[in-house]
């Protein structure tokens, strides 16, 4: 199980890099293939020994080697958390296909639920990637680029589909597959509703669309159930980070706040305590 979850957290690694160049580019619009990695302040292009995650951060000083200037923080810190992320997702996976977890009873039946929770794992580790990346996007640039959120909600849809056919077999996969979309287009609908009152009542924009669709691309992943419970601790979060904002007088009451960045946050939330948090809430209603 060590070497797994090292080896996702090594790829997680490599992710997190490849992350960062999406995180600097997709916003300005710019490639992601071309031109190779370079410092941002001189131009001059970066060597494959100063563009190892993590460690080249380290031993550059947080500096570029030719110019000398500094390398943001975030570069490292986008790296640790996907690997991070990945990691997890690796010590998932392992649960799921430990040989002693299979039954020997049912064969058949354990490998295709190994399977289906397989999907699920593959689900969790794109969900990290895309969430990371999309809050330090939102958060720097107050964007939410298409890329990432219709591509997420794609892919959350295709992997909900597959797993449909791993379900249990009493399960209808035309139905499992109905359910999720009417998850996604449930999902935007609340923000949709949100964004249509406020405009209603201020006669202003107050939350883009791209919160929309990166809510629906979380419902895509996890479901509604789950879903909310992320956009409830995205408005909880977001609600302190405002009054917090104008008590240090640092904003004001139309000053914009990088939702997107607190949803990412509560989705990652969602992605790793959602399940158990929705079945304590569902005993209450019992």
């Amino acid at each position: 199980m060590q070497q797994l979850v090292l080896f996702g957290f090594l790829l997680g690694l490599l992710f997190g890099s490849f992350l960062n160049v999406c995180i600097s580019r997709i916003p300005a619009h710019r490639s992601i293939v071309t031109p190779r990695s370079h410092c941002n302040s001189c131009g001059n292009l970066i060597c494959w020994y100063d563009n190892i995650p993590i460690l080249s951060w380290i031993a550059l000083s947080a500096h570029c080697r030719h110019c000398d200037a500094p390398i943001p923080w975030r570069y490292p810190a986008v790296e640790l958390a996907v690997g991070l992320w990945f990691a997890k997702a690796s010590a998932q996976m392992w649960a799921h296909w430990n040989l002693n977890a299979i039954s020997q009873d049912d064969v058949i039946y354990s490998l295709k639920m190994s399977a289906f929770y397989s999907v699920d794992v593959i689900g969790f580790a794109v969900l990290g990637f895309l969430l990371i990346g999309l809050m330090v996007m939102d958060w720097q640039t107050l964007r939410l680029p298409d890329a990432f959120t219709f591509t997420g909600i794609a892919v959350g849809f295709a992997l909900a589909c597959v797993q449909a056919i791993f379900h249990e077999p009493e399960a209808n996969p035309s139905l499992l597959i109905l359910r999720r979309f009417a998850s996604i287009a449930a999902a935007a609908l609340i923000l949709l509703v949100i964004r249509w009152s406020y405009q209603a009542l201020r006669k202003q924009e107050g939350m883009g669309l791209g919160d929309v669709k990166m809510l629906a691309m979380i419902a895509a992943f996890l479901g509604l159930s789950q879903t909310l419970v992320a956009l409830f601790a995205t408005v909880i979060a977001a609600s302190l980070y405002g009054i917090g904002q104008l008590a240090r007088r640092r904003a004001h009451a139309s000053s914009r706040l990088p939702f997107g960045s607190f949803l990412a946050a509560g989705g990652l939330l969602a992605a790793l305590f959602g399940s158990p948090i929705v079945t304590w809430y569902m005993a209450f209603l019992r």
